[in-house]
């Protein structure tokens, strides 16, 4: 089996496959102008544009997402692409094995890949293989993949139709192709197979591809992490449980402690008099007595964030009270 070259700028992926990011349209500023579409590009801060995106995510705006657009050069297995292709969102261009002739490159797993079938997901593998099946494993990939590869080219060379005799091969055989797609369908392909019980061969295109967006548009990333990723979302059932037994004080001390927050931020992005700052305080829902307010001011532990962010879920937390 040949070895495998890998593009200027790529990100290796596998033994033999990689990705790398062909073109690029827009980035976060191209998210922000969608959303004010009657402005022109650079009439917010950098802070603004930051609290609107993370808004259009937090409340599941996605056109805005749609307007940025990716284009990437990918090589991987066959099995792999054929998962990959279950997101119907993108323009793809495949390496064609009915027009050009196969490649001897093969995906043969590392060791530590080798695993059992998993008795908990069906669709997943678990538990360390001893030694001499791993290797029986692996040497099992390379014969068939050698075998069916020599098949391949005599009856090629004989003559016979590419389209027809393509079906021999076996789906380790590496194929590429270009893949387009905006960054909103992007995130969600992210977010089923960069997660930590998708299939380990699709896995590492998919954090590949993470990386380029990261550099391309870091807000948006950021705010998918915050608000997909690592956030959570209740039912309607679920919420009524939280309304049934999470008790009134655990809320009022939340809600307290978003009052102190919500000023403290206010203060920070226009500072106030000191004598003003009670009343501001009074203005969030904060409840505490002068004296106290002024016990915790001082003592320079209290949290600034997104003001916006902090209000919403304020309202939240309020409208869970009895």
């Amino acid at each position: 089996m040949t070895s495998a070259k890998f593009p200027e700028g790529a990100i290796r992926c596998l033994d033999k496959g990689f990705v790398r990011l062909v073109d690029s349209m827009g980035g976060d500023d191209s998210i922000v102008q969608a959303a004010r579409v009657s402005y022109g590009k650079g009439t917010r801060k950098v802070s603004q544009d930051r609290g609107l995106i993370r808004y259009l995510m937090r409340h599941r705006h996605t056109t805005p997402f749609e307007m940025v657009e990716f284009k990437f050069h990918a090589k991987m297995p066959i099995f792999v692409a054929r998962q990959w292709v279950r997101h119907r969102t993108a323009n793809i261009n495949e390496y064609s094995l009915r027009y050009s002739e196969a490649r001897d490159e093969f995906y043969i797993p590392d060791p530590e890949h080798v695993q059992f079938q998993s008795d908990l997901n069906k669709q997943g593998r678990s538990g360390k293989v001893p030694k001499e099946l791993t290797e029986k494993v692996r040497n099992y990939f390379t014969e068939i993949s050698q075998r069916t590869f020599e098949m391949y080219q005599e009856l090629n060379e004989a003559g016979l139709a590419r389209e027809l005799i393509r079906a021999i091969l076996p789906v380790n055989l590496y194929t590429e192709w270009y893949w387009k797609n905006d960054l909103h369908n992007l995130l969600h392909f992210i977010g089923l197979r960069s997660d930590p019980h998708a299939q380990y061969e699709i896995r590492v295109y998919s954090d590949a591809m993470a990386t380029f967006i990261q550099d391309r548009a870091p807000f948006a990333w950021e705010a998918y992490q915050d608000y997909v990723v690592n956030g959570l979302r209740f039912s309607h059932v679920e919420q009524s449980l939280l309304e049934r037994y999470l008790p009134a004080r655990v809320i009022n001390d939340l809600l307290e402690d978003l009052a102190y927050g919500i000023t403290a931020t206010l203060h920070n992005n226009k500072p106030r008099e000191d004598s003003e700052l009670y009343n501001l305080y009074q203005k969030q829902g904060g409840t505490d007595a002068q004296s106290d307010f002024h016990l915790k001011w001082q003592s320079g532990e209290i949290e600034t964030g997104n003001v916006r962010e902090m209000r919403e879920f304020r309202d939240k937390l309020a409208s869970m009270k009895p």
